[in-house]
């Protein structure tokens, strides 16, 4: 009854348009309620308990590295290196955001970032050389999806705090499947552009390639100090946080000098905001979490779906469409934090490796935020374009059957996601 109650109480808030983070901490307090299980001091006390993590901390770090970065101009440059790479394939431009998605997403950390700055760059270039508007948006939002597995990512510190992972386990588990959808993406841009007549850009000289490298190499040098920190163990991946802050300030205020002091305040007041409403997010579904767990909501579900199938197969299916759809109507970060939980210990007993699990969630959560017609990402990217998300629903249609496919071909080969880490870390 607790949880009937908790569940209905949430849906009714998100439909009368209260934000998350509210509606979770005010459903988990009237479960707790009716429940009897413990004081409501419980409640904030389990908020205060889930946002209390040295992990988390590397949250509001990253989102301001990302908007230093983002604001430093740094965007430009990277979408010029890939250009002189892959522009003067058919459909180059269209494979230009690829390429410069998966650049760009390793440095802001966040999937709105990228959509609106690769976006607002590449959508009027795709436009004028022939692509249609929708198709454009299309190319931009299924890059985007792809971009929420390269690190460093949000969404899978958080996961590393619910599921008790390594972060740089997780960040490096990212890299093959984000080839592998990207690949995918740039076959089918091909496709399409040989069937509508697109050509590709001149061939861009080595010098100019090395040029635009040149440009690039202050920006792509953070991902590599991240990575460099965490694979030495010169530091955790919060400290590595801290030394992509302070790379990001002295490359767009010293560097770059497109970052003026009076726009610090703005930005530190932004990231501040952000990352406050993730933090309290994550806090208020710990209570959440609490209390379905005290219901042994886990326990019964694992029971029921065991039940109905034995194939870790059909239970792989059936949670990648739960996470697909919630991240569409909650965004990915809710969803996340309200559905692994109960998720995880499942995979576990059909003996699914955990690690592997959650990079298929996470590319699931990020094709979930573009999912046509009602991805908040696909509306970001539309409004390029000054189209609405219904407009483009048609043109996003086979990109979301590719993504779809390609998350499919990473839960049937654990390997694609586990080669990396096992490399490095055995």
């Amino acid at each position: 009854m607790a949880v009937t109650v908790m569940i209905a109480t949430f849906v009714v808030m998100l439909l009368l348009t209260a934000p998350v983070a509210f509606a979770i901490g005010v459903s988990a307090t009237i479960g707790l309620i009716i429940a009897d299980a413990a004081p409501l001091l419980i409640v904030p006390q389990r908020i205060v308990a889930g946002a209390d993590s040295f992990v988390l901390l590397a949250i509001p770090l990253f989102i301001l590295a990302g908007a230093l970065m983002e604001t430093g101009g740094i965007s430009a440059r990277l979408v010029e290196l890939a250009r002189t790479l892959v522009g003067h394939i058919r459909g180059g431009l269209g494979m230009a955001v690829v390429v410069a998605e998966m650049l760009f997403s390793g440095i802001s950390g966040s999937t709105v970032a990228d959509v609106s700055a690769i976006g607002a760059l590449m959508i009027p270039s795709l436009v004028r050389i022939g692509f249609k508007p929708d198709r454009a948006v299309a190319i931009v939002s299924a890059s985007s999806a792809m971009g929420i597995l390269i690190p460093p990512c949000l969404i899978m510190v958080v996961i590393a705090q619910i599921a008790g992972l390594s972060v740089g386990a997780l960040f490096l588990a990212g890299f093959v499947p984000a080839a592998v959808l990207a690949i995918a993406l740039m076959a089918l841009i091909y496709v399409q552009a040989r069937r509508d007549g697109i050509g590709g850009d001149i061939r861009a000289s080595w010098k100019e390639r090395g040029r635009a490298l040149v440009r690039a190499l202050v920006p792509l040098m953070m991902p590599v100090i991240i990575f460099g920190a965490i694979l030495t163990g010169i530091a955790d991946p919060t400290e590595a946080a801290v030394l992509a802050v302070v790379y990001a300030f002295v490359v767009g205020v010293f560097v770059y000098k497109e970052i003026k002091p009076s726009q610090l305040p703005k930005i530190f007041i932004d990231s501040a905001v952000t990352s406050g409403v993730v933090i309290f997010m994550v806090g208020a579904a710990s209570s959440f979490s609490w209390i379905l767990a005290y219901e042994q909501v886990p326990t019964k579900l694992a029971a029921l779906m065991l039940a109905l199938s034995s194939s870790p197969l059909i239970f792989y299916v059936l949670s990648i469409a739960v996470f697909t759809v919630l991240a569409a109507v909650l965004e990915g970060l809710p969803a996340i934090i309200i559905c692994l939980p109960i998720f995880l210990p499942i995979a576990i007993k059909f003996h699914i490796d955990p690690l592997h699990y959650s990079i298929v969630v996470v590319a699931a959560t990020g094709l979930g935020l573009f999912l046509p017609p009602v991805g908040i990402g696909l509306f970001i990217a539309s409004s390029f374009a000054g189209l609405t998300a219904d407009q483009t629903f048609r043109a996003m249609l086979p990109y979301t059957v590719v993504l779809a496919l390609g998350i499919l071909i990473l839960m049937i080969f654990p390997w694609l996601t586990l080669v990396v880490p096992r490399l490095v870390f055995g």
